[in-house]
């Protein structure tokens, strides 16, 4: 139904409290209508299309309050809500679970920064992160059946949710500002900061090369990010000597329990290759009889070519809990072969002899024959540390996931004198990230500089 009776108010400032905002408001035929806005200059525009609109003679929709000339614009835009949906129907097929993981985790920090009004007073805000995390923003979750509060606060964000062309410099900074918290309100770490604010960049470049954005507002922001350590901790690394010591306490892990082996004894294989050959854990579990080459004397090699990063299932598109991958930062066809010391040739035969290998020729196995799961990993490895260290040690942080062992064998690699570009070969690193992340595992510097200092004390 249409009207000519149009009336206008000025502009007042918007409810909000968190962050400011503007009201727009205007009568057609007996309906009020409003419309918030982040941006002053926006609302002012907006209000201005309206007046000429009326001047121009143009009749108004009376439910929608928009003259023609403006109601084509409006329907063909979407919300910041909408959009991200979309965006998250790009990226899906081709992305990994892991990927997925993390892409879901940020935009559910990131969409509930993007609206026109604050939360209702009992809505939580980890009521609305789970319900996009569990039910809104993964494409498999959008049909499931939602419990009435978290339908409630979906759509509360359906009717909150700013339209993407008002993401402009003051909302950018909510984004900002809302990841850098958790939901206890302490800061939240380096990583997870750059992690999200990675992919708010992303969506924003999706929408500017859509054309729903003309301007991308990050690029006139003055904000720092945290600065993020990339560099292995050096009090993390073992020595030779206690990596052995950790290997030989696993075996013992589980011991009580009944059966003819203890459940340490059929992962301690593992860790080592993890740290004779190091293999990252996805890569270890992955490990088949036909991928090593197992001389009775003298070097051998493993052949890797995929990795078996375990996943929650909801990120995956199979039943399985371990997603199937090429190896990292590599095409999926790709293999990487690394050379393993008679030590670790002498384990694997041992550990194949006494154990077998599961029927699609994998090394590592449940007692059941199943992937071994990563929890399994890392309580049998929590508990090999207190059997191995002192008491001081086991709270330090020396050696405390299993992933340190890749670390470890690394740097010993590096003060060994192995050219980098044979170490990054095997241990499917670029150089530049190798003497990067392991620079401080170096001891020959350091070892070097205090000789001269002590030369220089004692001279004076």
């Amino acid at each position: 139904m249409k009207s000519y009776d149009v009336k206008f108010w000025a502009i007042r400032p918007g409810k909000a409290k968190t962050k400011r905002t503007y009201e727009v408001r205007w009568r057609v035929g007996p309906q009020p209508h409003s419309r918030t806005i982040g941006n002053k200059a926006q609302a002012e525009n907006f209000l201005s299309d309206l007046r000429q609109a009326a001047r121009a003679g143009e009749a108004f929709d009376i439910d929608s309050g928009l003259p023609d000339s403006m109601t084509v614009v409006v329907k063909q835009e979407r919300s910041w809500f909408q959009f991200c949906l979309a965006y998250v129907d790009m990226k899906w097929p081709a992305a990994a679970p892991k990927t997925r993981d993390a892409l879901i985790d940020a935009l559910a920090s990131i969409v509930p920064a993007v609206v026109s009004e604050d939360r209702p007073s009992g809505l939580e805000m980890e009521t609305l992160r789970q319900a996009l995390r569990h039910f809104a923003l993964a494409p498999n979750s959008r049909t499931q059946e939602r419990p009435p509060e978290t339908a409630a606060a979906l759509r509360w964000l359906e009717k909150s949710s700013l339209p993407v062309s008002e993401v402009g410099k003051p909302i950018a900074r909510a984004v900002l500002d809302a990841i850098s918290i958790r939901q206890d309100g302490t800061a939240a770490g380096a990583t997870t900061i750059a992690r999200k604010r990675s992919v708010f960049a992303n969506v924003v470049g999706y929408a500017i090369e859509l054309e729903e954005l003309t301007a991308n507002p990050l690029d006139r922001l003055s904000w720092t990010p945290p600065k993020v350590s990339e560099v292995v901790d050096r009090r993390v690394v073992v020595n030779p000597r206690q990596a052995r010591g950790l290997l030989v306490a696993v075996t013992y892990v589980g011991q009580q329990r009944r059966g003819p082996y203890a459940r340490g004894q059929r992962l301690m294989a593992l860790f080592a290759c993890m740290y004779f050959a190091a293999l990252r854990p996805g890569e270890a579990v992955a490990l088949r009889r036909q991928d090593c080459h197992l001389p009775r004397t003298g070097w051998g090699w493993l052949t890797l070519e995929r990795s078996r990063p375990e996943v929650n299932r909801r990120w995956s598109d199979t039943d399985s809990a371990h997603g199937e991958r090429g190896l990292k930062h590599r095409a999926v066809t790709e293999t990487r072969r690394v050379p393993i010391p008679p030590e670790l040739v002498a384990i694997l035969r041992q550990h194949i002899d006494t154990f077998g290998t599961a029927p699609d020729g994998r090394i590592f196995a449940s007692d059941r024959g199943h992937v071994v799961a990563s929890t399994a990993i890392s309580d049998v490895w929590a508990e090999a540390r207190t059997l191995a260290f002192t008491p001081e040690q086991v709270a330090s942080p020396l050696a405390g996931r299993p992933y340190d062992l890749r670390h470890a064998a690394v740097s010993l690699w590096l003060n060994a004198g192995v050219p980098a570009t044979e170490i990054a070969e095997r241990a499917g690193h670029s150089v530049q990230v190798l003497l990067r992340v392991y620079a401080k595992c170096l001891d020959d510097g350091e070892a070097v500089a205090n000789k001269r200092i002590d030369a220089a004390l004692l001279a004076a």
